[in-house]
């Protein structure tokens, strides 16, 4: 995502979320933080189809968001831009990777099972509608590696 795609991921943000929709402002904070933020975008002929962020403080990762046109779901483009996300985690050595999922979507729910999230925690009410947000897990680095690091 570049300062340019800004403005039209926000329409798209405003159509996707309208009752927790991002200010354009927050993405443009979000870009300013290259350190710290990664930002993607997913286009095709028509433009825009995807975007997603993610946030990385040392030893964390967060999903900021992830997002797809409706017209464009199950094409692919989610699991995609999730990939990339967790492939940018790894890069920058985080140890685990949390995500918020609204309670009331199972289709991201399955989303992230299937690339090997787990539910530790659940947020009562965060989203403003008053749903619950379930707080979702990847681990990064495995026991298995954690214990292979501690024998050496």
């Amino acid at each position: 995502m570049t300062l340019d795609d800004v403005t039209a991921v926000s329409v798209l943000e405003q159509k996707l979320f309208p009752i927790d929709a991002w200010p354009l402002q927050m993405f443009l904070d979000e870009l300013a933080q290259p350190d710290t933020r990664r930002y993607l975008v997913a286009e095709s002929a028509d433009g825009i189809v995807g975007y997603a962020g993610l946030m990385c403080i040392d030893p964390i990762a967060d999903v900021q968001t992830i997002a797809v046109v409706p017209d464009y779901e199950g094409r692919g483009i989610g699991s995609t831009l999730l990939t990339a996300l967790i492939d940018e985690a790894r890069r920058r050595y985080a140890a685990d990777l949390l995500l918020e999922v609204r309670a009331d979507n199972p289709r991201a729910q399955r989303l992230y099972l299937r690339f090997g999230f787990e539910q530790i925690h659940v947020r009562p009410r965060y989203y403003r509608d008053g749903v619950d947000a379930l707080i979702m897990r990847l681990q990064l680095i495995g026991d298995e590696e954690t214990r292979e690091g501690g024998q050496r």
